[in-house]
């Protein structure tokens, strides 16, 4: 049995005592939301914080409202709670159907967007028992010196898994985080780095409070796919949104596509506009937005899963996300 270390555990009740709480703590505490990923690493001793500072009893991190032209979503909010929302579904329904299916439902009920976007990566040579990475040798990523996956000690190549991410970085969605130094916004596309050692521009010291998607957005056309294993508890092997501005006659006015589970960050897919836009979203050009991206996606082997056949699904999931961008199209996951 994996047993948790010891910790002291703290409940503040508002964002400037969390943060003042780490301050004083140091580097012996970690934030907790909703701990669907971080209690599990502490089992298999990734992290031994000496101290958690649990974010659930802070009421500034709750609510879905609209606000400013933006629909403003707590950070603390659940995965559920996102996925059921009315607003997140009339408005956003990407987003919708990409928290619906993070996990299973017990997780959804306590995991948080908050903690979806602040996902630690996710590697085979990582992700395991104390016991089994020092049999190995540890990894870059924690104790060692080598990426197993590249061979070399000179950059973590541990994979992003998060659902949600890709969908709010083609909505342009803004992050509000919080610190000793006061409270700064990042866009989504903004907030990650290709590291996969830490692959966000959060700092250890902030919180993430809130995320803001425009109103405008939501004029989009959106579609999100998913590939796993199973349908259920699965991390993705490959997650793929768009968005795209129509016009009156069906023309693309601009597209944007983004994937993740694929490296250490989510990211954009390039050369959209210059396929798609003037264009209608036929058969034509959806194939050739599906090469596009196949062109430019090349997995590595951090997830037990073979890298070519996850690459050979790029195309495949992309046309099935592009579907959705019609009028009548639904949303599909597999």
């Amino acid at each position: 049995m994996l047993r948790l270390p010891p910790f002291a555990y703290h409940r503040p009740a508002t964002v400037e005592e969390a943060v003042a709480l780490k301050a004083e703590l140091g580097s012996e505490a970690m934030f907790v939301a909703g701990g669907t990923d971080l209690l599990p690493n502490m089992k298999h001793r990734l992290f031994e914080p000496a101290h958690l500072i649990s974010l659930r009893g802070v009421e500034e991190l709750r609510g879905i409202r609209e606000e400013d032209g933006a629909l403003r979503i707590g950070a603390g909010e659940t995965l559920t709670a996102v996925a059921e929302s009315r607003a997140v579904q009339m408005l956003y329904p990407a987003l919708a159907e990409a928290a619906a299916h993070v996990a299973g439902p017990q997780l959804r009920n306590m995991g948080t967007l908050g903690g979806n976007l602040c996902l630690d990566t996710r590697c085979t040579y990582y992700n395991q028992t104390e016991f089994w990475r020092k049999a190995l040798g540890y990894c870059l990523k924690k104790d060692g010196t080598v990426c197993h996956v590249t061979k070399v000690g000179r950059k973590c190549v541990a994979a992003h898994s998060a659902d949600t991410p890709p969908v709010l970085m083609t909505l342009d969605a803004t992050l509000t985080l919080a610190g000793p130094g006061g409270r700064r916004e990042v866009a989504v596309k903004d907030f990650f780095v290709a590291d996969g050692i830490r692959n966000t521009v959060r700092e250890p010291d902030e919180v993430l409070t809130e995320i803001r998607i425009p109103l405008s957005s939501a004029r989009r056309r959106q579609g999100y796919a998913k590939l796993r294993q199973r349908r259920s508890i699965d991390f993705p092997l490959l997650t793929v949104a768009v968005a795209a501005d129509v016009d009156d006659d069906g023309l693309v006015r601009s597209i944007q596509g983004a994937v993740t589970a694929l490296g250490s960050r989510p990211r954009i897919l390039t050369g959209w506009d210059a396929i798609a836009s003037g264009r209608r979203l036929d058969d034509e050009v959806v194939e050739a937005l599906a090469e596009r991206a196949h062109a430019q996606c090349h997995p590595l082997e951090n997830i037990i899963v073979d890298p070519d056949w996850r690459r050979a699904m790029v195309p495949v999931y992309v046309r099935r996300a592009l579907s959705m961008l019609a009028p009548t199209g639904e949303a599909l996951c597999v």
